[in-house]
């Protein structure tokens, strides 16, 4: 039997009927079959389909080819298989319902569609991959492992991230300056009680971790943002720590400027303050060189703080801070005597799946499958939306989407109407960063260089230090395109496409329309 085995031929496998359309790999054509009568309601959420084996007889194709098939649409999200039940159609892989809705108090409530960022999908979490290393992992485990919990971490893990973030990130440490931790906000706390405030903070960046300061009795004040990273310039020696994400800024996009790298670490030098460097994507790159960590231009002044929440699960609650070696023993001694957040098993086997190559290869998946994503976001946008430019697209898990000036709200609200939870881009901006640019201090040359983006940048940067803080709002979006299942993410953009305003009259402010992905810079 050739490629050519069947062309637009509707097939009866098992009282399933499939439209098995084209040419080529046998496996592909079965998916996309299986996807369409999924996404056209012939196959609703719930159904049970055929045993692999009957289908195959039916349709005359080898078990594994479609026992492979039945597994990848089940890690895309299209299927659910349950031990005991068989293989169904996921109950969230519903069909694309009309565009006029119903709009009720109840769609509001509870969203039906998530592209909120920070929340990867976790069906694509490796298990299979991360099952074999557990195996590895505790038939290989020395007996204390299995005793009270040392808080540096278990040291198998330590090396293999001494390892891995030189090689991916070049990152300078030895395993004894690695102090593992529950996660970057476990980190942030450790550190607050060390290092003491006030901080100086991008403004803009996630409120939980400023709150998490505050509680811990840490001022932070803000940092302009603009299109080449945070405005270190305004650093001062009243600061005792600065918290950047230096490699893809959180949440507008872009690396800090070479320039501004070197800047904070001559503050940091000059003033004995420590620049916390957040990694919280940095291995998600999609338009551009690798951006290697800050930390290994100076390792006595910078902390590295990272976790595998976007690469894995956060349900994994592990992460790690690369300190430099003054901080080492008083950060240890913060966190207790005994390990009390990460599991000695887990950090075993994350130790495994690092060093048989596991890890590389999902994260390679990872960066392969967002990418994808971010090409559907762009794509749809310069659709149907094209009056709206998309920003911040050249890595992360996330993009920004600009908005006409004062339509944020009115945006949210809408998306709440079409089932859609996204966040405004107000949301992240620092309440001292929003208070000053309403202010008469709000420069000229910045609010220049905010409107014209990267080609204003120097008019920025001229600005300097008294004008670093201040930073005009911008509406936009910020639309998490990693967060949907495979099968529910094009009616997620669908709606997200009709929250936005439409086209209004051209203004000085208005933006051009975003190009297709493979002209973006």
């Amino acid at each position: 039997m050739t490629d050519s085995w069947v062309n637009s031929a509707e097939i009866l496998g098992s009282d399933l009927p499939l439209e098995l359309s084209g040419t080529g790999n046998r496996r592909a054509l079965l998916m996309d079959a299986l996807r369409e009568a999924v996404r056209s309601g012939r196959l609703a959420p719930g159904t049970r389909l055929p045993p692999y084996r009957s289908l195959a007889a039916d349709l005359g194709l080898a078990r594994n080819t479609v026992a492979d098939a039945y597994a990848e649409l089940v890690a895309e999200g299209w299927l659910a298989a349950r031990q005991g039940s068989g293989t169904r159609v996921a109950e969230r892989a519903a069909p694309v319902t009309p565009v006029h809705r119903p709009r009720t108090p109840e769609r509001v409530a509870r969203p039906v569609h998530d592209l909120v960022q920070g929340q990867p999908d976790p069906s694509v979490f490796p298990r299979t991959a991360w099952l074999a290393s557990a195996r590895r992992a505790l038939a290989a485990a020395p007996d204390d492992a299995f005793g009270p919990g040392d808080p540096h971490g278990r040291p198998e893990l330590r090396r293999a991230l001494a390892g891995y973030l030189a090689r991916v990130r070049g990152v300078r440490a030895s395993p004894e300056r690695i102090v593992l931790c529950s996660g970057a906000a476990h980190g942030l706390r450790l550190l607050a009680e060390v290092v003491g405030g006030p901080w100086a903070a991008e403004a803009y960046g996630l409120p939980f971790h400023r709150e998490l300061l505050a509680s811990h009795g840490v001022g932070t004040r803000p940092l302009g943002v603009d299109a080449d990273g945070a405005r270190v310039d305004g650093l001062t020696r009243r600061d005792r720590a600065v918290l950047l994400t230096p490699a893809h800024q959180f949440p507008t996009g872009g690396p800090l400027h070479p320039a501004r790298r070197a800047a904070v670490v001559d503050w940091a030098r000059a003033t004995g303050g420590l620049v916390v460097e957040d990694d919280y994507d940095g291995e998600f790159r999609y338009d551009r060189q690798p951006v290697g960590a800050v930390q290994g231009l100076d390792p006595e002044h910078v902390v590295l703080v990272g976790s595998v929440s976007k690469s894995l699960s956060p349900a994994l609650r592990i992460g790690w801070m690369v300190l430099p070696q003054r901080l080492v023993a008083p950060v240890v001694a913060a966190k207790g005597e005994r390990e009390q957040f990460s599991s000695a098993t887990e950090q075993l086997t994350l130790a495994d799946f690092i060093e048989s190559g596991a890890y590389d290869r999902q994260v390679r998946r990872m960066r392969q499958r967002h990418r994808r994503r971010r090409d559907q976001l762009v794509d749809a946008l310069h659709a149907r939306a094209p009056h709206v430019r998309v920003t911040g697209i050249a890595a992360g898990l996330h993009a920004v989407v600009e908005l006409p000036p004062g339509t944020e709200r009115s945006a949210v609200r809408a998306a709440a109407w079409q089932g859609l939870a996204v966040e405004g881009l107000g949301d992240y901006l620092h309440p001292g960063a929003e208070h000053a640019s309403r202010g008469p201090r709000a420069s000229r040359a910045h609010r220049a260089g905010a409107a014209g983006g990267a080609g204003n940048a120097d008019a920025v940067r001229a600005a300097g230090p008294a004008d670093a803080s201040l930073v005009p709002h911008r509406d936009g979006l910020v639309v998490g395109y990693a967060t949907p299942a495979e099968s529910a993410y094009p009616e997620a953009l669908d709606a997200l496409c009709r929250s936005l305003p439409p086209a209004g009259p051209p203004s000085a402010t208005a933006a051009p329309a975003p190009p297709p992905p493979s002209a973006a810079p």
